[in-house]
């Protein structure tokens, strides 16, 4: 469904955002053949193909280095930094004040593991987490340590609950300083500074590129994509994504496990 979103063209896409983890690849895996092809057939036709994820810009890096681009913008942490992707530096970065946020989940979740990004460099965690090495340096630290400056992200996975359970306990508190998103079925949070979201950095990205908001195109699965796939014009939820993902888009393509991506691209770019 549209939603009240701006109306549909015929034509191709000029702006595309896609999600990584549950969209152009499984967590853990490599992005298949036909949908690197199908994105580099975009990039190559001019479209501007970027990269919205929740992961952190170095491990955005390596999907990115799988999938051959080497000219555009990725949008990372959910949208609190944005990278020009011919140099990866940083352009827009948002970060807040994690020291309340901190204090707040340490008491919901004692044993909740907390990260914080430190933006083109790594993490610093208290402890180690699925996915936690995944390039850049990987530093333990105390909680007072990883707080004692601003970041624009911080994460937390609780080992001793389930998703269903940590939503309830969030449900209890306001979390200071910060909004945040649940993971999609792992006991996982990412906060960011207040306002942070893919839509809102994708508009800004839009309208520096001068792209009419009639030609934007997103792909996404999962929670944090909610916001993105109200944003486009065009909007396409994964036959895996959540039911929240699927409501707001205005078709649902193959799960990732079937080129989903692909499939949509290759309306318009062929290989």
């Amino acid at each position: 469904m549209n939603n009240g979103r701006v109306a549909i063209t015929v034509g191709a896409p000029q702006l595309i955002a896609l999600d990584v983890d549950g969209t152009l690849l499984e967590t853990g895996a490599s992005v298949s053949p036909r949908v690197r092809a199908a994105v580099l057939a975009a990039a190559a036709s001019g479209a501007h193909v970027v990269i919205a994820t929740g992961r952190t810009l170095v491990a955005t890096r390596q999907v990115v280095g799988e999938l051959g681009l080497s000219a555009g913008h990725v949008i990372c942490s959910n949208g609190a930094v944005r990278a020009d992707l011919a140099t990866w530096a940083p352009l827009d970065v948002h970060t807040f004040d994690p020291k309340a946020a901190a204090v707040v989940l340490r008491s919901l979740f004692p044993e909740m593991v907390l990260a914080v990004e430190k933006v083109g460099v790594g993490v610093w965690a208290t402890d180690f987490f699925p996915g936690s090495i995944r390039g850049g340096e990987f530093h333990l630290v105390t909680d007072e340590q990883l707080v004692a400056e601003p970041t624009a992200r911080l994460s937390g996975w609780w080992p001793a609950g389930d998703l269903d359970q940590m939503i309830a306990r969030m449900a209890e508190v306001d979390l200071p300083d910060a909004g945040w998103i649940q993971g999609d079925n792992e006991p996982w949070l990412v906060a960011t500074k207040p306002g942070v979201s893919k839509s809102a950095a994708l508009e800004r990205l839009r309208r520096q590129l001068g792209v009419p908001r009639e030609a934007t195109l997103a792909i996404g699965d999962g929670y944090n994509d909610v916001d993105m796939i109200e944003w486009a014009a065009r909007s396409v939820a994964m036959g895996n994504a959540v039911p929240e993902v699927k409501a707001a888009a205005d078709e649902v393509t193959a799960e990732v496990s079937a080129d989903g991506v692909a499939q949509v691209l290759e309306r318009w770019f062929t290989p």
